[in-house]
């Protein structure tokens, strides 16, 4: 069984979960702190950080988009006319670029800072933190991805107007990266969804999926959900 080095809160390992689970992949899934900077997980991936997706005794595959294409290049063409990334080259770009979108622009502005500041300093030692810009959450990185995620969600509810999903007609990894990383915001309480209620409509739609409920059942030990985090008529 293939092995995925993630963290749960990790928006990136987010995105791989949610494409295995709709591939209908199962994988042991081994939780990786990556602030800790193991020695045997920097073999796996030098850059040290999670995803890590592992087949075989010693075949790793590093990062979210290198093992999105790689799981689309060895498995994809099970889905048929369902596949995640299609099959036309003006299609595939811009399913590409919404998820460079998110893994990058919106990972750099919003989801990095809530996730770093909020759930993985709870975990650092002293001297760990000082690598981070120092022990307990940055309010100011905080409150800038507060106010930068608004402007992500009106993006998103543009898109979701103009398309039946962000990317196109049809689900595609564009619409997975983006809920992977919305939904670390959303169990933080992070998310105005009152500003952009077409934006609300289209994650309803891919949170009632079945490949969304291992990330709905993720819990953080000393920090709930809100509310209505696991809630799919929220």
């Amino acid at each position: 069984m293939p092995h995925l080095f993630h963290h749960a809160f990790c928006p990136h390992s987010r995105f791989i979960r949610l494409v295995m689970g709709e591939l209908g992949m199962e994988a042991e899934l081994v939780e990786e702190r990556q602030w800790e900077h193991r020695p045997d997980f920097l073999v796996l991936n030098p850059a040290g950080t999670t995803p890590v997706l592992v087949e075989g005794s010693s075949f790793a595959v590093p990062g979210s988009a290198v093992i999105a294409e790689y799981l689309d290049e060895t498995r994809g063409l099970v889905l048929s006319e369902r596949r995640l990334l299609p099959e036309g080259p003006a299609d595939r770009v811009e399913v590409r670029r919404v998820v460079h979108w998110f893994n990058v622009k919106f990972f750099d502005e919003v989801s990095h800072h809530l996730v770093q500041e909020k759930v993985y300093k709870r975990f650092m030692s002293a001297e760990q933190a000082r690598g981070y810009g120092g022990a307990g959450p940055e309010m100011k990185a905080i409150r800038a991805a507060r106010k930068n995620i608004r402007y992500h969600l009106h993006y998103i509810g543009f898109l979701a107007r103009k398309r039946n999903w962000l990317a196109g007609e049809q689900l595609s990894y564009a619409d997975l990266a983006a809920a992977a990383h919305l939904s670390v915001c959303d169990y933080l309480g992070d998310v105005p969804w009152e500003e952009d209620l077409q934006a609300k409509e289209w994650y309803a739609r891919v949170k009632s999926r079945p490949s969304f409920r291992t990330l709905l059942a993720d819990r953080l030990p000393g920090m709930a959900p809100t509310e209505l985090y696991a809630d799919l008529d929220f």
